[in-house]
């Protein structure tokens, strides 16, 4: 987990980190069964068989909880996909499934929380979020460079992929679309593939020199 807001650090020592880890499956547990409106340091402590001064000792209040709870998640994310794309035959095809399936089973792994901490964003947070996207968009284009020359088209396939994911993530609740997210995942791929090889993806032709 990387420093999280307000200058909390996660511990050093084996025994608390495992008690951080607890504390962050309790408050994953609480946002998943009840919601951003019922989250509380108070049904955090409950869910983790701690006290409430326990938990205060580690965090400054609920909001500070929030966010390291989306850190370990982003990152996660972030290894999830750098693991995918190194597991991944040579090919745009392969590295391309890779990466879309490994976004969709983060999200899917996760689905009752990544919407209650997208509706919990505060400024630290989104950039958290922002850098996380934007790392994993890099392990992409440097997973694919040797395969495709087009960089802005892969661009352009890689933001809009990584974009209908946290869409998807944040309103599946309100507008279902009932598929899978592995079946989500594989249409997706197709349609990214299908741009590249396509004229539009070509970038625009540059101003012609003397």
């Amino acid at each position: 987990m990387s420093q999280t807001s307000e200058g909390f650090r996660p511990p050093q020592q084996a025994r608390s980190r495992a008690s951080l880890q607890k504390v962050l499956a309790a408050a994953e547990r609480v946002l998943a069964e009840q919601g951003l409106e019922s989250f509380t340091v108070a049904e955090v402590a409950a869910q983790a068989g701690m006290s409430v001064g326990a938990i205060y000792r580690r965090f400054e209040g609920k909001e500070q909880l929030l966010y390291a709870v989306k850190d370990q998640l982003l990152t996660e994310l972030e290894t999830t996909v750098r693991d995918a794309l190194h597991a991944a035959p040579p090919g745009l095809r392969p590295i391309f499934d890779a990466f879309v399936a490994a976004l969709a089973q983060t999200f899917q792994e996760h689905d009752r929380i990544f919407p209650e901490l997208l509706d919990a964003q505060r400024s630290d947070g989104r950039d958290r979020g922002l850098a996380a996207l934007s790392a994993i968009q890099d392990a992409l284009l440097e997973a694919l460079a040797p395969f495709l020359a087009d960089t802005d088209g892969l661009e352009m396939a890689a933001r809009t992929i990584i974009g209908a994911c946290i869409h998807r993530a944040a309103t599946c609740r309100f507008w279902p679309d009932d598929r899978s997210w592995t079946t989500w995942a594989e249409e997706v791929a197709e349609m990214a593939l299908a741009y590249l090889a396509s004229p539009a993806a070509d970038p625009p032709p540059g101003p012609a020199r003397m």
